[in-house]
Formats: C-alpha cells, sequence, structure tokens
C-alpha cells in the first residue's frame, strides 16, 4: 500500500478544516472535489478574476448534498489582508493556490501579477501565522528554473527568471523561508510543471497548452505551434497534482520547509503533444485532420522542462499514478462534453 493510498484510507476517519484559495480555479476545484469526497471540511476563497462559479457547481454535482453542506465559500481576495484572516480562521491545512497564472499575462501586466502573487502570498503566509494552522502548502512553478539548462530539473539548481511571473513564483519560496527562519512558521512548496486535467479554462488568451489545442481541434479551428515543435514539458495530469498537495498538507515536520517538484519525470514535445492529442480525439470519434500551423517562439518560453521527482518520492511519498497519455485519455471526454 503507497503512502497516498493509506493517507486516502485515514482522512474520512480524522475529518480537518481545509482552506483552498483560488477554489473556484482548476485546481482548487479539483482539490476541493477530492477533499469533499473525502468527507473534510473546506473553506474555499476567490475573487472569480480567473476561477468560473460554473466549476463550483460541476462539484457541487459530483458529491453528495451531506458532502456538500461542509463547503464554505468566501468571495475574496487574497490582496486584501482581512479576507485572508477570514478565510483562515479555525483552518487546520491551508492549500494556496490562488495566483495570477500565465508568463505572457505577466510580460503584458508586471504590475498586477506582481500584486496578486506577491503581496496576496504574503497576506496569506501572515493570516495562516496568525491563524496558527498545522500546515501551509502552496502552489509553486517550475518557471523557478528559468534559465538553468540542467535536465531533468533539481530542486536545488536553479538559473535567472525568463519573466515577471517566474520572478513572483521565485519570491514566494524566499518568502516562505524567511518565515521558516523568522517566524518558526514552516510550509512546503509544489513546484508545478504543466498541470492538466478537467475543468482548466481553454478559452482566453492565457489558456494552457492542452485545453486550448484540444478546444481548437473540436471546434475545427487551426492549432498554432510556437516555434519549431521541439519545445518539452513534463506534463503532469491534474490527479497527481491532487495527490501531492494532500501529501505535503499531511507530511511530517522534517518534510517541511522545502519545495518539491510536481510531475511525472516525462518530456514531451509540442508535436508530440498534437499528435497524441489529435488520437485521442480519434479514438472518441472526433478525429481532427488539419495540420498545425508554426509560429514563431513565444518570449519567456523555456526550451526544454522535465523534472527530477526523486526528491517528492523520498520525502513525502509521492508516486504518480498518471503519464501524460493517460491522463490525455481520463481528461478528453470531458473536454468533449464541455468545449465540443
Amino acid at each position: 500500500m503507497t503512502v497516498y493510498s493509506k493517507l486516502l484510507k485515514a482522512l474520512p476517519t480524522q475529518p480537518k478544516v481545509w482552506l483552498v484559495t483560488g477554489v473556484a480555479g482548476f485546481i482548487g476545484s479539483n482539490l476541493l472535489e477530492h477533499l469533499l469526497k473525502l468527507n473534510q471540511t473546506v473553506v474555499g476563497l476567490d475573487n472569480f478574476v480567473t476561477g468560473h462559479q460554473h466549476n463550483l457547481d460541476e462539484v457541487q454535482g459530483l458529491v453528495t448534498a451531506e458532502q456538500w453542506a461542509g463547503f464554505t465559500f468566501i468571495e475574496g481576495d487574497i490582496c486584501n489582508l482581512e479576507h485572508c484572516h477570514k478565510a483562515c480562521a479555525g483552518v487546520d491545512y491551508v492549500l494556496h493556490q490562488a495566483a495570477l497564472g500565465s508568463v505572457p499575462r505577466s510580460i503584458n501586466d508586471p504590475i498586477t501579477t506582481n500584486a496578486t502573487n506577491i503581496s496576496g502570498f504574503l497576506n496569506m503566509l501572515v493570516a495562516a501565522r496568525d491563524a496558527g494552522v498545522k500546515s501551509f502548502t502552496y502552489a509553486a512553478s517550475s518557471s523557478t528554473y528559468g534559465d538553468h539548462p540542467a535536465l531533468p530539473k533539481v530542486e536545488e539548481n536553479i538559473g535567472r527568471p525568463l519573466s515577471p511571473y517566474a520572478v513572483t513564483k521565485y519570491v514566494n519560496e524566499l518568502y516562505a523561508d524567511v518565515f521558516a527562519k523568522t517566524y518558526g512558521f514552516k510550509t512546503i512548496g509544489l513546484r508545478y510543471f504543466n498541470v492538466f486535467g478537467k475543468r482548466q479554462d481553454p478559452k482566453g488568451a492565457y489558456a494552457a497548452v492542452i485545453p486550448k489545442w484540444a478546444a481548437s481541434m473540436l471546434l475545427g479551428d487551426d492549432v498554432f505551434i510556437n516555434g519549431d515543435g521541439e519545445t518539452s514539458r513534463d506534463f503532469c495530469f491534474i490527479e497527481n497534482a491532487v495527490q501531492a498537495n494532500l501529501l505535503a498538507a499531511t507530511a511530517v515536520e522534517d518534510a517541511k520547509n522545502e519545495v518539491y517538484n510536481v510531475a511525472v519525470g516525462d518530456r514531451t514535445t509540442l508535436n508530440d503533444l498534437y499528435h497524441a492529442l489529435q488520437a485521442a480525439l480519434a479514438q472518441n470519434g472526433k478525429p481532427y485532420g488539419k495540420p498545425a500551423v508554426y509560429r514563431d517562439f513565444r518570449t519567456g518560453d523555456v526550451r526544454h522542462s522535465q523534472a527530477d521527482i526523486g526528491k517528492a518520492a523520498s520525502k513525502l511519498g509521492y508516486a504518480p499514478e498518471y503519464r501524460i497519455m493517460e491522463g490525455i485519455a481520463k481528461a478528453m471526454p470531458w473536454y468533449i462534453e464541455n468545449v465540443g
């Protein structure tokens, strides 16, 4: 039995109060769904800038009425310290997912990205510290590796940031470390690598590549590849990210005040991803025959990314259950139902 399977068995017998910031977003709503199904009490905070009410509505339809009654929603903003204090009151575990993602968004509007991802993060640290929560797990990012050329990416070796977004996520790690040294408030940062899955928004200028391409294919639109298509990523299915969050929140003290890669340890090129999505659609009776359209490389993008997940495996018991093809197969019916 894995560490995670043991945890899933134990949690319903030991219900706690969890705060999920960004609860109406992609990762946040998936965490909410899993926690409620484990009969946990959940407080959710969101300002609906990038999150959506329909994500919460979908979760409500997937859990029992009794489980849904264990959810309290606060419409608020992490940039407001009072909202953060209200959300943290009486909470055992914090899963801080609220942020403004996207490298291009940060390049177009670095001030707003900085305000949310740094000032908002600091507000959450202060509120959680003041509330005396048992643990604080936050969404870090693989963008922190910047221009460091080595593969796979190891937590201790980072380069210079390549975008304002990457700067903000690195500052989060610096603040977390300072809070441990100054206040004894320990945290765990999870460096996500290209997480994908159901409820990830396919619309808008800053949509992630998998839902954006899936939507384009389903609608018969062109699929645009930035660069030559040989850019590679370590794509991580949402179920793996949920596992990492629950393991981090309940981790032993020796595992805290650390950052961990959350990925699979694979490397998939954009060209291979394009063909994988085509194949998954065909298997679901939705063939797409258009060739990809290539255009210039995107400013701020890292050329290659692949994680070493050894640290998360040894210190957290993290063992990803889904590789990219399994994740795409599981996510595609959702894309078809909600986009096509």
